[in-house]
């Protein structure tokens, strides 16, 4: 068969059908958004949550959300960079820092909740695997993964996010197969574990320090200004997971955004009152002032 040339005339523009913004963009896999947020029909209106996972270069987002009609409600955030207030100073797009993130996720939803008491989650964090057992009075609170365009490979650090919001007491379904330390059907606990203390990146800093102590220097600067060297890093990340659990400083977004708007300034208007009047007497007592002003640069009298 010959070369066939492909025809775009006017009946293929009139069927042409512009995809979505986001889809243009690259952004959102609308066919895996339409399996996460598709409800059972006698669920009507109940809310169907995702456990958002989003890795950028220098932070990780771990956020509750559910789809309605206006667009995704989020029920609770956590940002790597809030961290700093849970005393990790540095270090906020690891795979230890992605999964002190979830945890911190998985907290503050269960406060919001009040779930926190009764689903405490894992007491001695081990690597293993972990679900959570129902309560005969009240369900766990259940979300599903949303990892967004990330391929789904072993050790990703979206499954940082996720052992960390299991461990803190979400109900996701997941398997142990995307964890570090999955290798022939079994999981290397002690190798997951490991790594969601950050055991990986102190034995890269002896590495470099004996290798090159001079780039070591370089590379790690902010970790040694921040005091934060090899053997500190694994009971650094512990006091980090106690002080989350102690107080993950929960915040229900709408009251927040309220409060924001509420105390937030408003902007001086430059624009012209258009709908304000003034009286006979107002204007001629405005005139008089502006002519006064011009009388006393000029070293006239004031009139009255």
């Amino acid at each position: 068969m010959g070369f066939v040339k492909v025809q775009k005339n006017n009946s293929y523009f009139k069927c042409y059908q512009v995809k979505y913004r986001r889809r243009r963009e690259g952004k959102t896999d609308y066919r895996q958004r339409r399996i996460l947020i598709t409800q059972d029909k006698n669920k009507y209106q109940t809310p169907k949550y995702r456990l958002i996972c989003r890795i950028t270069n220098r932070d990780v987002i771990c956020q509750i959300a559910s789809a309605e009609l206006k667009g995704d409600r989020i029920h609770a955030s956590a940002y790597a960079h809030q961290l700093k207030d849970f005393g990790l100073p540095i270090g906020f797009s690891n795979f230890s820092a992605a999964y002190a993130t979830g945890l911190l996720c998985a907290r503050r939803i269960l406060t919001l909740k009040g779930l926190d008491k009764k689903y405490p989650g894992v007491k001695e964090v081990t690597g293993e695997h972990h679900e959570i057992k129902e309560d005969e009075d009240r369900r766990p609170f259940k979300a599903l993964l949303d990892i967004g365009l990330v391929k789904p490979t072993v050790g990703n650090k979206v499954f940082a996010c996720l052992k960390g919001a299991v461990d803190g007491g979400l109900l996701v379904p997941h398997s142990d197969k995307r964890f570090p330390g999955y290798s022939n059907g079994e999981l290397d606990a002690e190798v997951h574990r490991d790594r969601i203390f950050g055991k990986h990146i102190a034995e890269w800093m002896d590495d470099m320090e004996e290798e090159d102590p001079e780039k070591f220097q370089k590379h790690f600067s902010k970790y040694l200004a921040a005091g934060l060297t090899s053997d500190k890093i694994e009971e650094t990340y512990e006091a980090v997971h106690e002080k989350i659990r102690a107080d993950p400083k929960a915040k229900d977004p709408v009251k927040a955004a309220a409060e924001r708007k509420k105390n937030a300034k408003k902007p001086r208007s430059y624009k012209l009152k258009v709908n304000t009047r003034f009286t006979r007497q107002q204007r001629q007592h405005r005139s008089l002032q502006k002519l006064n002003k011009i009388r006393r640069g000029l070293g006239l009298p004031d009139r009255e």
